[in-house]
């Protein structure tokens, strides 16, 4: 945070330099598996030596820099330091399909592509296919080296040219599930205002530091995770993957104070393992624990505050707005469970098909509008024109309302929601139904098509490891909670849910299940 009068750094150039030069050895990331520690001083001084191998390999500042790799130093590094670079990062998702990594890597313009071994192959034969022209360069988890190529001439030293606040800093493409993706362009200015508002929103300090397994290919665990802590000179623990037996030792070893959480995390950490007296302690340096990136049923929320002794605040964002819109407060006691919050960093409203706003608790579609609202898709002005109004509000495709206090409640997407026999049923009010059911760890909903409704429900549920539960004790316990019309007619007992890397259900894919 800058200090009282002055203009806070308003790039990421800005930013790390500022905490370089004020608090060079304070920790800024710490990776649990080699134990490795990096301080601002390190981070300044390996986004540089990035910035040079760029510009030794002849990528000019502005262009694509890609990465394929799970979470470490080497994807952290990459990440901040192309941006402080004046380059464009463009994190690529572990999980996506080689007919999307195709479209992507040829759209993106990507000029380079840091890739853990593992991908060496199937990246080559992207390439291929798409006549994509990008250059693949290996690297490990936490060893990127940072030397330029043996065989390049000499160069001077690379002149870092100055960064506008507007310029943009990360293109980040959605996960495509109803056509193909789009790239989200996000500037400097974007995603920092929306990691001030977050830190700000949380009381963030110095002395802050968060636990996050959350991927770098992901919005959540960019904007954060890692900028969040950033802005506010804090630090971050960043294991390679979440994992339910390493979560709370991780815990114990490095003392965060807070958690970066989705709901499947919290789902597994209720039906995991109890902590020990040592975690036990160590959870209550734990101020607070942060879920978005799918909604938190309130049972399950409830539960793992009851359970492990601190309050989890409920938010909620997208790609396009930075991963910031909406956050329950900091004080416990003027939040509301089964709601994202208020708006954070932007403006909200509730509009009906025709565009025009509603008030009170009327459903409509949910709009944005704020400093942390993309510049637009890449190279894609028709679906710009389409979410981006000309007077910035940002059209999201989720349902919901604003109550009397200002709070939202999402009750769907407009692609999800489910319209049976002329009725709108909202895919969430089945899931919560069936959480409540004792042996359900998680649940789904989504419509499927019907001859006489339109649509029929279709539900998939995962049951707790141990517990035992039919589909005829499912459907007798929502014929109890739901009622007949809103009952599910299909139910499939599942080992997973189909989810995206923050752990949101794909409900579209539910049918192939």
């Amino acid at each position: 945070m800058a200090p009282d009068g002055q203009r806070p750094p308003a790039t990421f150039r800005e930013v790390i330099d500022a905490h370089a030069g004020s608090q060079p050895r304070a920790p800024f990331l710490i990776a649990p598996e080699p134990g490795l520690e990096i301080d601002y001083a390190t981070l300044r001084a390996n986004c540089r030596a990035l910035s040079a191998m760029l510009a030794a390999r002849g990528v000019a500042p502005g262009s694509t820099v890609s990465f394929m790799l799970e979470n470490g130093a080497s994807a952290a590094t990459i990440f901040l330091g192309a941006m402080y670079g004046g380059y464009v990062v463009s994190p690529i998702n572990l999980h996506a399909q080689d007919a999307q990594l195709e479209y992507t890597l040829a759209h993106s313009d990507t000029r380079i592509v840091f890739a853990a071994a593992m991908n060496l192959e199937r990246l080559e034969t992207i390439r291929r296919n798409s006549g994509a022209a990008f250059e693949i360069v290996v690297v490990d988890s936490d060893g990127l080296d940072l030397a330029a190529p043996t065989n390049a001439p000499p160069l001077p030293k690379p002149r870092r040219p100055p960064i506008d606040p507007d310029d943009p800093a990360m293109l980040m493409y959605t996960s495509g599930t109803t056509g193909r993706p789009k790239g989200a362009l996000l500037s400097h200015a974007n995603m920092l205002s929306a990691a001030r508002a977050v830190a700000q929103s949380l009381a963030l300090t110095p002395d802050d530091r968060v636990l996050s397994s959350l991927p770098l290919y992901h919005i959540n665990g960019q904007c954060i995770a890692t900028v969040a802590p950033l802005v506010s000179g804090g630090s971050i623990v960043m294991p390679h993957r979440f994992s339910v037996s390493q979560w709370w030792p991780l815990v114990a070893r490095h003392r965060p104070t807070w958690l970066n959480m989705v709901p499947t995390i919290i789902a597994y950490l209720l039906n995991g393992p109890d902590v020990t007296a040592e975690q036990a302690a160590a959870c209550r340096n734990v101020r607070f624990g942060r879920s978005a990136s799918a909604p938190l049923p309130p049972e399950q929320h409830r539960a793992f505050e009851e359970r492990f002794g601190f309050s989890v605040i409920e938010a909620m964002g997208l790609t396009e707005c930075a991963s910031v819109a909406f956050t329950n407060p900091l004080d416990k006691s003027a939040r509301k469970y089964g709601s994202p919050g208020r708006p954070l960093c932007v403006e909200a409203r509730v509009v009906d098909r025709a565009g025009q706003r509603v008030e009170g608790d009327a459903r409509g579609e949910i709009e944005l509008r704020g400093p942390n609202v993309m510049l637009g898709y890449f190279k894609s002005p028709q679906a710009t024109k389409a979410a981006l109004r000309s007077d910035g509000w940002l059209a999201t495709g989720d349902i919901g309302y604003r109550d009397a206090d200002g709070f939202f409640f999402v009750t769907g997407r407009l692609k999800e929601l489910i319209i049976k026999g002329g009725e709108n049923i909202a895919p969430r009010e089945i899931d919560e139904a069936l959480l409540a059911h004792p042996a359900v760890l998680e649940a789904a909903a989504v419509g499927v098509p019907d001859a006489a409704y339109g649509q029929e429900i279709l539900a998939c549920v995962v049951v707790k490891p141990g517990a035992t539960c039919t589909e005829e004790d499912l459907r007798a316990h929502c014929l109890r909670t739901l009622g007949r019309y809103k009952s599910p007619r299909y139910l499939r007992l599942v080992a997973q849910l189909p989810k995206g890397p923050s752990g949101k259900v794909q409900r579209l894919k539910l049918t192939e299940l």
